[in-house]
């Protein structure tokens, strides 16, 4: 069978069409890559039209060129907005679960969640020193930015459309250098906090059903009692999955602070498997169990049957930490030019009728000696990890560069007494580890994962205001009296 003739059936075993569509299909595939059809190959459907595209001149054979076309060929299989929404919605009101399913393998099977590069990550999870699991990715299915669109964004000063990656313009947009295709991109609307929002996946998920909730207006993010309104109505409609938001400040925030938005999905992280060391007692708020996280940030979580008491409770937390300092930890809220340095990773899950919310607390202010952040990843591992630490990494799963696949293996045959080109970056670590560990060609791999995981624990314990030291439980106390 003919490739085009292939993909127009399978657009309308996919639903988006009737039979009786099928010509129809065909020459709308016909428009996109040429009208001579040739017989399909084993494999998947979509990458062969495109080459046929690109083997006849209807698209230039770069990166940009052939993700547009790709999210147009998928498109035509993809439901439009109204059906997706009308579909997803129809399905909550079974089961919230059957609803995000349903979407998710839309998502999936209409390749805006890139499954084949999503797979190509590296992911181990290891126990650590302080006896806590976390877990590591070496993120390699983010594809490299097109040259071109690196070019052309150096001298582009126009306003943009869509502003940015998440807003709501994003859906069914071409693409274009410098702008991701999102032909085949559909958003879930609902409402948050009495405003308009969205829920979409992430194309490069970096856990299972990873999802984003987002404002439909591009506003910058902002963390105060109306983010824990908005986290407890996300979960009265998503029990199953869990949401959070990165912190609202530069350093201690994600990569995306213009736009509100939060992360969730269906993944259990480490942290929220962490014990409770101490137990916390607010009189004022009997409905809510609190206590102070093991764990190597600083988190504080409150879990109960009644929101309004947990988000009263939040709010008084939230708006102690933004006023509090301690110069003997480094600790200052509010630094003499009147800038704010303070703010908190929220983050909430459900327990059956229990809302669970930890509260980490955030501090990205810096010195001549921590340049980059006092709380941040300090300079002995940076050959590891460098980049903020967001909402993902807070919660113990590491997301680190691509770079280290490459450079991890030369360590390991740098252990093994094997010609290598180790990284300077990673010789000081690799010799101390050498120094007090046997290291063979049978337990390499694990200790690489062992050690590497410690360096990330590390890295979180250096992005905790409150260390786990005498000093750091001195400071808790302090903190927490004046809660």
């Amino acid at each position: 069978m003919g490739v085009i003739k292939a993909y127009a059936q399978a657009t309308i075993e996919a639903g988006a069409f009737e039979p009786l569509d099928q010509v129809y299909v065909e020459n709308k595939i016909r428009a996109l890559v040429g009208d001579e059809d040739v017989p399909a190959k084993a494999g998947k459907l979509v990458p062969q039209l495109v080459e046929l595209a690109v083997q006849r001149g209807k698209i230039e054979a770069g990166q940009t060129a052939r993700e547009i076309l790709n999210d147009q060929l998928y498109d035509l299989m993809t439901p439009t907005p109204s059906a997706v929404n009308h579909a997803f919605w129809q399905k909550h009101t079974v089961a919230p679960a059957a609803a995000t399913d349903w979407f998710y393998q839309l998502c999936t099977s209409n390749d805006y969640v890139k499954v084949d590069a999503i797979q190509k990550n590296v992911a181990f999870t290891e126990t650590v020193a302080d006896g806590n699991e976390l877990e590591i990715t070496i993120n390699l299915s983010k594809p490299e930015k097109d040259p071109k669109a690196i070019a052309a964004a150096a001298h582009d000063t126009a306003k943009k459309y869509p502003q940015c990656a998440l807003c709501l313009e994003n859906e069914g947009y071409l693409g274009r250098l410098g702008q991701a295709a999102r032909s085949n991109h559909r958003i879930i609307r609902l409402n948050v906090g009495g405003h308009s929002w969205g829920m979409q996946y992430s194309p490069y998920a970096y856990f299972n059903e990873h999802c984003i909730f987002l404002d439909t207006k591009h506003e910058p993010m902002k963390i105060d009692q109306q983010t824990l309104i908005n986290l407890v109505e996300i979960e009265r409609q998503f029990p199953h999955y869990f949401v959070g938001s990165n912190a609202d400040l530069p350093i201690v925030g994600g990569s995306m602070l213009a736009h509100e938005h939060y992360q969730g999905g269906r993944h259990v992280f480490p942290m929220m498997k962490a014990k409770i060391k101490q137990e916390l007692d607010f009189p004022a708020y009997p409905a809510v169990q609190a206590g102070v996280v093991d764990w190597p940030m600083s988190d504080i979580r409150l879990r109960s049957e009644d929101t309004n008491q947990l988000i009263q409770l939040g709010t008084h937390i939230m708006a102690v930490w933004n006023h509090y300092d301690d110069a003997s930890l480094q600790i200052q809220a509010v630094d003499a030019a009147g800038t704010r340095h303070h703010t908190v990773t929220p983050i909430m899950h459900r327990e059956g009728a229990e809302y669970v919310l930890d509260l980490v607390l955030r501090d990205n202010n810096t010195t001549d000696q921590y340049p980059l952040g006092i709380f941040h990843p300090h300079q002995k591992l940076w050959h590891i990890k460098k980049e903020n630490i967001g909402l993902i990494e807070v919660m113990g799963r590491a997301i680190l560069p691509a770079r280290l696949k490459d450079e991890l293996h030369e360590v390991k045959q740098f252990w093994l007494n094997a010609p290598n080109q180790i990284a300077a970056a990673h010789l000081p670590w690799a010799k101390e580890v050498a120094a007090r560990r046997a290291i063979t060609a049978e337990n390499v791999d694990q200790v690489l994962h062992e050690e590497v995981a410690q360096v990330f624990s590390d890295v979180l314990a250096d992005a905790g205001v409150f260390k786990n030291d005498p000093a750091g439980e001195a400071g808790w106390r302090r903190f927490l009296q004046n809660l």
